[in-house]
């Protein structure tokens, strides 16, 4: 089997609907797809919707999180798996968090304005078609303008890497945690140790993680190095979790290809088995 547990759609910062997903999941070989858009499950049912013959899908979502213990808080990325999605403290949660993502976003188009990049709300709020608005879809405007080729040179720190960005409203991480695991929920931690993308958590909070019920750590990833996947794979050994290998395909806002990183299906199995919100669609 084929399983990849970490995909995003148009619901959020993909260029995939989620019926495209599934197909190209399909196309892509897979056997198990989970859809895991950025705090929210708006890409459930037109997913489940699109099911091809032969595929499963594992609904799920990449909860915005952060450790505040610091002087400088760090972000970090909980998947969560096959909890409920009317249960009311988690909608209520990520919906705070999707409308944060709203006003930081029209905030930042003031701001590209105001240096003379004449971008406009409708048009950034159309690039997320309905979904969970985000920085790609202000790279979208520029990469429009000329102002830069690739999403990723749209992050580049003169413009959304720093000058243009502004902080988020994030989960803290421990109550995401009990969120999800009241909502029947299974949780495992996205690229925990991935360096190249900023400042990565100590291994001392992974600890505490799996003592507030974190069930694995996302191993294999194509943002971790060789050392840091063998670091991950040696700590979720010491703390008894799974480990899991996902693409993180968000279509061409990325290069990265559906089923570059997989999972286990006996791991697969486990986290099936231990949610109790939500089951796989087939």
């Amino acid at each position: 089997m084929r399983i990849d547990l970490h995909t995003h759609s148009t619901a959020s910062d993909g260029t995939l609907t989620p019926a495209e997903l599934m197909g190209a999941a399909a196309s892509a070989g897979l056997d198990v797809i989970a859809i895991t858009d950025h705090d929210t499950t708006a890409g459930w049912e037109p997913a489940g919707a699109a099911l091809p013959a032969g595929l499963t899908l594992v609904p799920g979502a990449e909860l915005s999180c952060r450790w505040y213990a610091t002087d400088r808080p760090i972000g970090l990325h909980l998947l969560a798996y096959l909890f409920d999605p009317a249960d009311p403290a988690l909608s209520a949660a990520l919906a705070a968090v999707r409308e944060d993502r709203v006003r930081r976003a029209q905030r930042m188009v003031d701001l590209l304005r105001a240096d003379g990049i004449d971008v406009t709300w409708d048009e950034v709020s159309g690039y997320a078609g309905g979904g969970t608005v985000g920085r790609p879809h202000l790279a979208q405007a520029l990469i429009r303008r000329g102002l830069a080729g690739t999403v990723s040179e749209a992050f580049a720190s003169h413009l959304l890497g720093e000058r243009y960005r502004l902080p988020k409203h994030d989960l803290d991480v421990f109550a995401a945690l009990r969120l999800v695991r009241a909502a029947g929920g299974v949780t495992v931690f996205a690229h925990p140790k991935a360096t190249r993308r900023g400042p990565v958590v100590p291994d001392e909070l992974i600890v505490q993680m799996a003592a507030a019920g974190l069930f694995g750590l996302e191993a294999d990833h194509c943002d971790h190095t060789p050392a840091e996947r063998a670091h991950v794979r040696a700590l979720a050994a010491d703390l008894g979790l799974v480990v899991t290998g996902s693409s993180d395909f968000h279509g061409s806002n990325k290069t990265v290809q559906l089923g570059a990183c997989t999972t286990a299906p006996d791991v697969y199995e486990r986290i099936v088995s231990s949610a109790k919100g939500y089951a796989p669609v087939r």
